[in-house]
């Protein structure tokens, strides 16, 4: 007999959409997206660039695994998720298990969201809503319950015009060398912070990260290739800092809301310093290097997207999680596209023709997903 709330999704042409509430219960609102990869929910909730969204999974058996443990290395990032709590506004899924087994697992993902108090609506038609995406476009959308706590409905938010990526930027400096890290503020001098980074394994190379709400993981690609990462906030201007290389971070919403960022980047790249950007990077970099954004009708979420190399037979099957992407068209003369997308032709990356300045649209630390491209962090460790 089914005993759980009814709660109901409604997109903003006025769709419905019914089910039961199997996480926190209150109503919330967000851009409605699909994501079709089949395993991967504690990562993808976790990931920052969902921020202001309502997450639909395609693959129709969820929780079947349960969750991981929420635990955390003595520098600060999370051992088994992609950063410190759930970003999504919500989950929408078809089927979800109650029971789990999994030799990780600590608690259903149930029990996960109520914690965290994020709203999971199962029994949805998730074939059917995406279907409805894929023609009509990302959609914005509200879930409500049935217990009249959402009687006063609320005005559907314009998810392009919120800074979510100041929402999920650190608000500090965080430095990570070997197992350890340390915070320092954002006022500290330039002076003082370079003359306390020196203490930090002097032998290695020094690259500044600008967290857009980066991943866990790509913090941990940095670490595992013997690198000191500087950790500053996506508006923080690191040019007065000593670094060996710059790295962008991915990120939720629109680029274009992010030019403090690109102001900064602009002034980075008439050096020669090595700059390598991962999916909202990449549209930075190619903002810093004149190029514009759009964007796309329902993005790209999933862990098979595949995407060739630029003048080379090669191609890679990428994790993605991107609803803008950089029109390439608009690169100027010093920049060509590194990676193109094998399903719909949108660019997957630039490079710079002359300095060491490179991106990918995808995700090559693929936390969860292929590991296929592993090799950027590399090309960017070897240029240092």
């Amino acid at each position: 007999m089914q005993t759980d709330k009814i709660a109901t999704l409604i997109l903003d042409d006025g769709t419905k959409f019914q089910g039961y509430s199997f996480g926190y219960e209150k109503p919330v609102a967000g851009e409605v997206v699909f994501n079709t990869a089949m395993t991967g929910y504690p990562e993808s909730l976790t990931d920052p660039s969902y921020a202001g969204q309502l997450m639909v999974l395609t693959y129709p058996l969820i929780g079947n695994y349960g969750v991981p443990p929420r635990t955390f290395q003595p520098n600060g990032l999370s051992t088994f998720m992609e950063s410190e709590k759930i970003h999504v506004e919500a989950m929408i899924i078809s089927d979800y298990s109650s029971e789990y087994s999994h030799w990780n697992a600590q608690c259903s993902l149930g029990d996960w969201l109520k914690e965290e108090q994020i709203p999971g609506i199962y029994g949805i038609d998730t074939r059917a809503l995406t279907k409805k995406l894929r023609e009509h476009g990302v959609m914005m959308g509200r879930i409500e319950f049935n217990d009249g706590s959402d009687t006063k409905k609320e005005e559907f938010p314009k998810y392009g015009e919120i800074n979510y990526v100041d929402e999920v930027s650190c608000k500090d400096i965080i430095v990570y060398s070997g197992s350890e890290s340390r915070t320092f503020s954002v006022d500290t001098p330039a002076e003082e912070l370079n003359a306390q980074f020196a203490t930090f394994n002097p032998e290695l190379k020094r690259v500044v990260l600008l967290d857009c709400g980066v991943k866990h993981n790509i913090i941990r690609s940095l670490l595992k290739r013997n690198l000191t990462v500087v950790r500053v906030p996506w508006n923080y201007d690191f040019n007065a800092l000593a670094y060996d290389g710059l790295f962008l971070s991915n990120g939720p919403g629109d680029p274009d809301t992010c030019d403090a960022a690109v102001q900064n980047i602009r002034k980075a790249l008439s050096g020669d310093k090595p700059v390598c950007g991962i999916c909202m990077g990449n549209q930075l970099l190619a903002k810093a290097g004149g190029a514009s954004i759009y964007k796309l009708k329902y993005g790209h979420r999933s862990h098979n997207q595949p995407v060739r190399m630029v003048g080379t037979d090669k191609c890679y099957i990428t994790s993605q999680n991107h609803g803008y992407a950089v029109d390439g068209d608009t690169l100027g003369n010093d920049w060509e596209p590194l990676f193109v997308n094998m399903n719909d032709g949108t660019n997957e990356g630039i490079r710079h023709k002359t300095k060491p300045f490179f991106s990918s649209q995808f995700h090559p630390e693929a936390c969860s997903g292929p590991t296929d491209t592993d090799f950027m962090f590399d090309k960017f460790a070897d240029l240092l």
